[in-house]
């Protein structure tokens, strides 16, 4: 999720499965993609990466062929899998539960609504840059035990709170910042393992496979969410999350990795680790544009996104039942949206895909504060809007991540990834503070309205650029000026730093 020829070409609906999704969760402050997966990817690559460095006589060891499907007869992958499997669903429950639980029980206030959701994402801006540096130095699925069992114990104390009528919501505030930090471990970490557990020749298999369980999540979940939040109330639906992190934590403990810990000769200064990332990053004039446009969208997106739950169940009178199934209807967009991409990028061009996807998915956000004009017609508009946001930024995200990851060279991925998303991700909690303030002060409707003229702006980086002068993306040679690929050339010092 090669990737050049991969956008190019219609995909099957295999290649979809295996490559396709597991971009399809990409940074972008939407309700389907929250939590990234273009360390799916990564993986691969740096296990093909690996592979290549490999002597003479193991490199031309030819791979076990590996039947279709032959991952479903692996009991260790299994063991892994059912655990992620449930966690996403459990994850994606607490997601609605969370702040309905912090409006309709908490009254909570705009102000503090945005505390809590700024609360949920701080770790991005905080831990964001170092994190992938210190656990390249750690074991990834000992770090996955550690940071399931925080998140079971930290969400526990929610609904034993709320059932005694002692919760308030500074405490809801603390566990926020204490799920994040520990999901920004357990994601990247979770992103890295598949090589230690599968074949190299399985890697795509086992990411098709974990990534399209969570993109199914992200449809059933939060509709069936709604109905427990509806049914059993919030507080109960939370526990229900809490147990599918106890079985992640059992199904990693049961999980044997083949991992070996790099030579602490092989560490480098952090800072230096860090450093190189990011001028890597910002050296590059297209994703210097493209890190632009995803970070304003994502800052004022995260300003809508924060005071949604507000609108929504409070200012509209939705049902949390309604909200879910307007959570379960923007993933199908996603989905489509993902599916779509190749044959889109294929006719469009796939320089040309970048403006165009950034100018719907900015033009967008302006059904959000609309809906306010006509209330009867909430609900359909909330579907429409969110449903045609989820596309259009899976398209952008996919060609884009897709970009960035082939003129990336293996050994600079991760670096790339933490250096991009401390950007795209880390002015999210900045956002959220603001929406918060912005809605005390001159209230929801018209901080949403700043919103969606602020998401308008970010589709100017991309839009007034070299984009569309392109049909496709420059690929590694093509973008340091060398004979061969990224990759190569940063073995021998060369390409080091792009964009000349």
């Amino acid at each position: 999720m090669s990737q050049s020829d991969e956008l190019r070409a219609v995909a099957t609906p295999e290649e979809l499965a295996a490559e396709t999704l597991a971009e399809a969760r990409a940074e972008a402050s939407t309700l389907t993609s929250r939590a990234g997966a273009d360390e799916a990817v990564e993986a691969d690559q740096d296990a093909a990466a690996a592979a290549a460095t490999r002597t003479p006589a193991a490199a031309t060891t030819p791979a076990p062929a590996a039947g279709k499907g032959s991952l479903w007869r692996d009991r260790n992958f299994l063991t892994l899998w059912s655990g992620q499997a449930l966690s996403q669903f459990g994850a994606q429950i607490t997601e609605l539960a969370i702040p309905v639980l912090a409006v309709l029980m908490l009254d909570a206030t705009e102000w503090e609504v945005g505390v809590l959701n700024a609360a949920q994402v701080a770790a991005f801006l905080v831990v964001g840059l170092p994190a992938g540096a210190w656990i390249d130095r750690m074991r990834k699925r000992h770090v996955m035990i550690v940071a399931d069992g925080v998140r079971a114990v930290a969400l526990g104390t929610l609904p034993v709170l709320a059932l005694v009528g002692a919760l308030e919501i500074w405490h809801m505030i603390v566990v926020a910042l204490i799920l994040g930090v520990a999901t920004v471990f357990f994601d990247v970490s979770n992103q890295s393992i598949i090589p230690s557990l599968v074949r190299t020749d399985q890697i795509a298999e086992a990411n098709g496979k974990l990534q399209s369980t969570e993109q199914l999540a992200g449809l059933a979940g939060p509709a069936v969410g709604g109905w427990l939040v509806g049914v059993l109330a919030a507080p109960l639906a939370i526990f229900l999350t809490v147990g599918t992190y106890l079985a992640s934590f059992v199904a990693l403990l049961f999980t044997r990795d083949h991992e070996r810990l790099r030579s602490p000769d092989d560490h480098k200064p952090l800072v230096h680790e860090i450093a190189e990332g990011l001028r890597w990053v910002f050296g590059n004039p297209l994703l210097r544009r493209i890190v632009g446009t995803t970070g304003v969208a994502n800052f004022f997106g995260t300003m809508a996104t924060t005071l949604l739950p507000i609108f929504a169940l409070r200012e509209l009178g939705l049902t949390p039942q309604m909200v879910g199934i307007v959570f379960s209807l923007s993933a199908v967009g996603g989905l489509l949206g993902a599916i779509a991409t190749p044959r889109i990028v294929k006719r469009l061009g796939e320089a040309r895909a970048i403006p165009i996807s950034a100018i719907a998915f900015s033009l967008a956000p302006f059904f959000l504060p609309a809906i306010s004009l006509v209330p009867a017609l909430a609900f359909p508009l909330l579907v429409v809007q969110f449903f045609v946001m989820s596309f259009t930024i899976l398209l952008y995200n996919i060609t884009q991540v897709t970009f960035r990851q082939r003129i990336t060279p293996p050994r600079l991925l991760g670096r790339m990834n933490a250096s991009i998303r401390f950007v795209v991700w880390g002015v999210m909690p900045i956002g959220a503070l603001l929406a918060g303030a912005l809605g005390t002060w001159i209230g929801t409707v018209p901080t949403l309205w700043i919103a969606a003229s602020g998401e308008l702006l970010a589709c100017l980086f991309v839009v007034i650029g070299p984009f569309w002068g392109m049909r496709e993306l420059p690929d590694a040679h093509e973008e340091h000026g060398t004979g061969g690929t990224g990759a190569a050339a940063s073995e021998d010092g060369g390409g080091a730093e792009p964009g000349r």
